[in-house]
């Protein structure tokens, strides 16, 4: 009898050791399912799964069939035009997310918050988290506590510049700036324009969240920030530093935030001039909608191309061609 319970006792150790070594498994998979998914194979994950019948698990590897992909999606143009949702693209990201293929949002619009973008969104029928949503303002923190942390800035621009300055470690003030940042906004005077404007004579950096140019339609509640960071060019005689689309700053920011590398990075925009140059330049595969500001009739006049082109977000497929199947 006492060999019996020894066996029994070495049986169970033996199963305790895997589990536990699963469980590890499981918290590497929990803490970031897309980091597990480089070391692990489908067919092991899902051997253990099976195993050991533990569903949190299978429902976290569900998405192995796409492993290593994701995207950056432009909001304005490719989601939405103006506060209408263009047809399909509440199923597109739907889809997404029963799919679990990792996606950010990567907007240049600096004025709102992650949570702010998320309302919106939810206002027109998609249901996404903040960790969905990267910003030029977003990237704009990180480059500047990068840069000087603890730094200071003049800042033209509102809420979500003004917050994720803040949350970056960046002081807010109104004289003697490191840095004079401009954002979108119709907020500000042409009185605090010209504040800024003596600012960076006297030695801020210039940075411009974006250079995104006016629409051109009438009636359009924006100026465009190029049109307001060409006037401050032209005052100062300095050249604004871009941290938005199409620049790398926000490029690479925001492909470390989803946590991919440059081939596993599929950007998804309307203007050529900013989301398609931009990942072209990064080396990312891209695929422009025509639902936006760019058509098929002006694309020959780029020395660029995307990888793909579609009426809208509602025509694209997955996997994607370029995609490797697991």
């Amino acid at each position: 009898m006492q060999w019996l319970k020894l066996i029994i006792a070495v049986v169970s150790l033996s199963i305790v050791e895997d589990f536990l070594r699963f469980i590890l498994k499981l918290i590497t998979l929990h803490k970031g399912i897309n980091l597990a998914k480089n070391y692990f194979s489908k067919d092991f994950i899902l051997t253990l799964v099976e195993q050991e019948n533990i569903k949190f698990a299978h429902k976290q590897i569900k998405s192995t069939k796409y492993m290593k992909q994701g995207l950056l999606i432009d909001m304005d143009g490719v989601i939405y035009s103006g506060e209408e949702l263009i047809f399909g693209a509440d199923k597109f990201i739907k889809n997404l997310i029963d799919e679990d293929i990792p996606f950010a949002f990567m907007t240049n619009n600096s004025q709102r918050t992650a949570l702010e973008v998320v309302r919106k969104l939810k206002g027109l029928g998609i249901k996404v988290e903040e960790s969905h949503v990267y910003t030029s303002a977003m990237a704009t923190g990180k480059f500047l506590s990068d840069q000087s942390p603890n730094g200071t800035a003049y800042v033209l621009g509102e809420g979500g510049l003004l917050s994720s300055l803040h949350d970056h470690g960046i002081t807010l003030v109104n004289t003697d700036p490191e840095f004079v940042v401009l954002g979108e906004g119709r907020n500000f005077t042409l009185e605090m324009v010209q504040r800024a404007v003596d600012m960076i004579l006297a030695g801020a950096k210039f940075i411009t969240t974006n250079r995104d140019p006016s629409p051109k339609k009438p009636g359009w509640n924006n100026l465009g920030i190029a049109a307001t960071t060409a006037m401050i060019e032209e005052a100062t005689g300095r050249k604004a530093f871009v941290t938005g689309k199409p620049s790398p700053v926000m490029m690479r920011s925001a492909r470390k935030f989803l946590g991919l590398e440059t081939s596993e990075t599929t950007v998804i925009g309307d203007t050529m001039e900013t989301d398609i140059q931009g990942g072209v330049q990064m080396g990312y595969k891209t695929i422009l909608v025509l639902s936006g500001i760019s058509s098929k009739d002006t694309l020959g006049h780029y020395a660029f191309k995307p990888d793909m082109i579609a009426s809208s977000v509602d025509e694209i497929k997955f996997p994607l061609t370029w995609w490797d199947s697991k």
